[in-house]
This record gives structure tokens, sequence and C-alpha cells, in this order.
């Protein structure tokens, strides 16, 4: 959607082919491959994008005024709407469609268990910015939470870990396969797997060559304001996360899409340069712990 001179910006949009691009409120998508450039200027207030329904974000009622650094682009009162209709709230225990059980690795000891929709194929895993995963089981929603309990419960695997810690993991090391299969083969053996769950084999899916691993980085813009100018070249993407050169910083620069969605972005000529203390380098103000 347009909003004056701009573009409202959804966040980053992931396909099953591996192929990412930031999202804008509508069906527009710019492309995020490596190689290509990164250039706005941020217009006006950031707001809430509103409801997701259908497919498609139905605006706030309220236009709600959002904080400018938090991970959710969204109001209280629209994210509460959301959680009502979302699968983790449990509320709709006669959904008809499959899901599946997965084991997520972020890095060395990093393993979570998660669901998701069959058919989202899979996508969630690369939102999360998992470097690998594989599959647990398949069947309906309530089978698949049940299990998802089991595991962790009966291996202490949790279903959530801090993004900081996750973004950490990615500068590479560690042997996801061997770790996977581990977890895959004691899950498999834990008592009260539901009976209507169908088991699938532990195959290890590898996304270092998707995101572009290893992604080492320097620095977080986190000062994002009307009037903010970040121009830079994509280096990899890995889940929310935009891997930039940034001119006259001397490391990469990670964009975080949940901290740009809810902002109103237009486009900067080649000659534009990014806003002086937009970039945070790391060690400075420390990594935020958001679950996601």
């Amino acid at each position: 959607m347009e909003r004056g001179a701009g573009w409202w910006c959804a966040g980053a949009r992931w396909e099953a082919s591996g192929r990412v691009g930031l999202r804008w409120v509508g069906e527009r998508v710019s492309g995020l491959g490596a190689g290509e450039r990164v250039g706005f200027r941020v217009l006006g207030e950031r707001r809430c994008l509103g409801v997701w329904r259908g497919g498609r974000w139905r605006e706030c009622g309220r236009g709600a005024v959002l904080g400018e650094g938090g991970a959710r682009a969204q109001c209280e009162e629209c994210a509460a709407l959301d959680r009502v209709r979302s699968v983790a709230a449990d509320t709709y225990a006669d959904d008809p469609r499959p899901y599946r059980v997965y084991l997520a690795w972020f890095g060395p000891g990093l393993v979570k268990v998660g669901i998701t929709g069959v058919a989202r194929e899979g996508v969630r895993l690369l939102e999360q910015g998992a470097l690998a995963y594989c599959w647990l089981g398949r069947g309906p929603l309530m089978a698949a939470r049940r299990a998802e309990e089991v595991v962790r419960h009966g291996l202490g695997v949790p279903d959530r870990i801090p993004y900081a810690r996750k973004r950490a993991a990615r500068a590479g090391g560690g042997d996801c396969r061997a770790e996977l299969e581990r977890v895959h083969g004691a899950a498999r053996k834990l008592p009260g797997w539901p009976e209507t769950l169908e088991p699938l084999p532990g195959e290890v899916v590898e996304h270092g060559g998707v995101f572009g691993l290893p992604l080492p980085y320097g620095g977080l813009v986190r000062g994002l304001r009307d009037g903010a100018v970040l121009v830079g070249t994509v280096r990899g993407v890995a889940g929310p996360d935009v891997h930039l050169d940034v001119a006259g910083e001397p490391a990469t620069v990670v964009l975080d899409t949940r901290r740009l969605a809810g902002w109103c972005l237009a486009g900067v000529g080649e000659d534009a340069v990014t806003t002086a203390g937009l970039v945070e380098r790391v060690g400075e103000g420390g990594e935020q712990g958001e679950l996601f």
C-alpha cells in the first residue's frame, strides 16, 4: 500500500523455493538477492500494520503509532486479535488442516521443537532463520501439539529460543546432522507419542546455501526514525535479518526486517549515504532477547 510518497513495509517474505524479498502492505514484493542494492529513506511515524486476515494485512482501525525499535509491528489490540486465531493459542482444536512437527537447529546445542502447517512446506523454518531442520511427524493439529509437548518435556528441547542467540550462532561451526539425528532418534523413543501422528524420517535439510552462510556481522541497524537513510548491498539473508555491506562500516551490518515493518519507506538516489549513527556496533548496546 502506498502511503504518501513511499511504501508501507511489512517485513521479509520467504517462499518455499528459498527466494526472499521485502514485503509491502498490498501485493508488492522487492527482491533481496545477494548483491542487490538496498536504499531507502524513512518517512513519518511507525504505524501498526493491523490484523493478518485472508493472506493480507487489514489496516489497524486506530492507526496506532508504534515505538521505533520494537520487533513487533502491531499495537497490543491488533496483536491480541491475531493471537486468538493463531495455532499457538490452541483455540481451533477442530482445525482440519494437517500439520508437521519439526526439529530446528540454530547452532551447537541450539535445537528447538515446533509445528507448522503442511501447506507451508519449509517456509516457517526459513522465517525463523533455522540453519538446518528435519521433520518428526505429520498429523492433526492436536496430535502435533501433543508431540511437541512430549519432546519438550521428555528431552528438555525448548519450543522457543531467544532470537539474539540464534543470530549469534550463524558465524558457523557445529555438526547439524549429527545433533538433529540424535534428537530425532531420542524423540521417537519417548513414551506418549500420539497414535494419530505419522512418524517421518529425520532427513536433514540445510539452509547454509540459501542464507549465504557464514554471515558474521559487526553492527545492527538500531536508529530507524523519520528522515533516516540506509544504503547498502545485500550479502545474504537469514530469517528476518538482511546482512548488508554499508559504506563506512568495517564489517557487515544486520538489518532486522521485523524492526523495519510498520515504517513508510521511500527510495533514494545512487549518491545517497547512510545516516550517521544509524548503525550500532555489536557490543555497544548489547543484543535484545526477543523470542521468535
